[in-house]
């Protein structure tokens, strides 16, 4: 009985063995296969993080210029408020326009000094326009800078379409009420001479365009009171023009310089040129006469002398034989009739 017992304990161990055996070698191979997987969990895990990271910092950057954006935002409006509440200031107004009017002209080809004169004042010593442009001609054109702004301003800041509607009427109604001011002030009559027009100068379209939706008779109103309405565009098409008609101006005076030359330099020639027939007569003159002396000597004088070498009482050949000039200088031409130029296609 108990080497029965020790037989089934023999087996049972051989079981247990090979039963741990075989678990061992299938654990392994369970193992073997998992490994593949577990090294892709592994490698995705550290990209994980890796994207983690990276998302942070982007966010941190991210977030960093949303903030500095958010800034940039406040300073921009504090600053379109500064700019806002300038541009309510008559004279700031009026100095912006002139820096938008000095702009144009630059574009234009207009030099400063030179064919516009900035804050001229009138005859009177009461007016300063803006700008007061010479025209060929001793002409001149009267612009001025001092456009009403505060209620197209006050239109943009609105915060219902009423109020906006409400406000850009009374920007209309201001520029009106400023081209009758340009009017009555009759800058021609003081600024002589000078075409019956002044130039209203708004310096941006959208002011233009705004006064003009709301006003369609503008501009019919304003030509009737000699006030002509202009936008940057349109000022820069003006001076443009102006600045053509100096250019041709410039070329009319050179014109006129290089005929007043052409007359100078003929009457310089024709005075150097009997000058010079003079001379050539003087020179004719001279050898006339030093011929007659030649012939004088030759036949009177040396004929005798030549004497003294026949008799021996000097040696031959010291007496030259003097020969009179055959040249003559060239006489000085009249310049042929006009008939006599058509004639003959050389002169």
């Amino acid at each position: 009985m108990a080497v029965l017992w020790a037989l089934v304990g023999l087996v049972i161990g051989a079981a247990a063995a090979w039963l741990l055996r075989d678990l061992a070698r299938r654990q392994s191979a369970v193992a073997e296969l998992v490994r593949p997987v577990h090294d892709g969990l592994a490698r995705l895990d550290a990209r994980l993080g890796d994207l983690e990271r990276a998302r942070a910092a982007s966010q941190g950057e991210l977030r960093e210029q949303v903030r500095a954006l958010g800034e940039a935002q406040a300073q921009l409006r504090l600053e379109t408020a500064r700019l806002s509440q300038a541009l309510r200031n008559p004279a700031a107004r009026g100095r912006w326009g002139e820096v938008q009017l000095r702009r144009v002209v630059e574009l234009a080809g207009m030099s400063a000094h030179c064919d516009f004169a900035e804050q001229a004042t009138s005859a009177d010593g009461r007016q300063r326009p803006d700008l007061v442009v010479r025209l060929p001609g001793g002409r001149q054109v009267v612009v001025d800078a001092k456009a009403p702004l505060s209620a197209y301003l006050d239109a943009m800041h609105a915060a219902d379409e009423t109020t906006r509607r409400a406000r850009l009427a009374d920007h209309a109604r201001s520029v009106r009420g400023h081209v009758a001011a340009l009017s009555r002030k009759a800058y021609w009559e003081q600024f002589r001479p000078a075409p019956e027009l002044v130039v209203l100068f708004l310096p941006g379209e959208s002011f233009f365009a705004a006064a003009l939706d709301e006003d369609p008779s503008l501009l019919e109103a304003a030509a009737e009171r000699n006030v002509v309405l202009a936008t940057p565009a349109t000022l820069i098409a003006l001076l443009r023009a102006i600045a053509y008609g100096w250019r041709q101006e410039a070329v009319a005076e050179n014109a006129r310089q290089v005929s007043e030359l052409g007359r100078e330099l003929h009457r310089r020639l024709a005075t150097a040129s009997e000058h010079l027939a003079r001379m050539g007569r003087a020179l004719g003159q001279a050898v006339d006469a030093y011929n007659r002396g030649v012939g004088a000597i030759e036949s009177r004088v040396l004929v005798a002398a030549r004497r003294f070498e026949e008799l021996g009482a000097a040696p031959e050949g010291t007496l030259p034989r003097l020969e009179p000039l055959e040249t003559a200088p060239r006489v000085a031409e009249t310049a042929p009739s006009s008939a006599a130029a058509e004639q003959d296609p050389v002169l």
